[in-house]
């Protein structure tokens, strides 16, 4: 078992930037790909960004490609994901999780989540 807490978020201006952290504990944390969804009020969680084992391997999605950074410290079994340029369309609560794979693209490839921390972009 994996627990995942999240924090980092709040309410920002267009333009602005935020870090999320992602505190893992129980199980060793590398040995776990790592991703960021999020999901904003009435529609899918969908992906953003996701790293693996190590650290060396990145993806993002295309909406936040240049804008947001996702890294890893495994010695400190935390995760982050720094958002600049943030934009309205960013708003909704975001998830960190955690995969028994490399790494992955998709919701189903993630075996555990953590709560959610609330991003807001006002315009």
């Amino acid at each position: 078992q994996v627990q995942l807490v999240e924090s980092g978020g709040g309410l920002v201006q267009a333009g602005g930037s935020l870090r999320l952290s992602c505190a893992a504990s129980g199980r060793t944390f590398s040995n776990y790909g790592a991703g960021w969804f999020r999901q904003a009020p009435g529609k899918e969680r969908e992906f953003v960004a996701a790293i693996g084992w190590s650290g060396g391997n990145t993806y993002y999605a295309d909406s936040v490609k240049g804008r947001f950074t996702i890294s890893r410290d495994n010695a400190k079994n935390t995760m982050y994901l720094q958002m600049n340029s943030l934009k309205p369309e960013d708003t909704a609560v975001y998830y960190c999780a955690a995969s028994q794979r490399l790494w992955g693209l998709s919701k189903a490839e993630y075996d555990y989540w953590g709560q959610g921390t609330q991003v807001t972009v006002s315009s």
